[in-house]
């Protein structure tokens, strides 16, 4: 009927965007993890949706995704 709860909506939300920003720079979820200093599990519970991360963990991510972005960049 259109109505999804909040919380399963923006869980879901994070999860496709990690992992569509993840995959467009070939990075696994270990290389991610250990990138953004955090557990591979946290990441991969993240990606999976079922958890909600907190705003540390995102900031951490973000942070990881875009070094790796900008190294990626240097190389080519």
């Amino acid at each position: 009927e259109g109505h999804v709860p909040a919380l399963a909506y923006i869980q879901v939300s994070i999860a496709r965007d990690i992992v569509r920003e993840r995959t467009a720079l070939g990075l696994t979820q270990q290389q991610l993890a250990k990138l953004a200093g955090i557990r591979n599990e946290t990441l991969c519970r993240l990606e999976s949706g079922k958890h909600s991360p907190t705003v540390r963990t995102v900031e951490k991510i973000e942070r990881a995704l875009q070094k790796a972005a900008k190294k990626l960049q240097r190389a080519e």
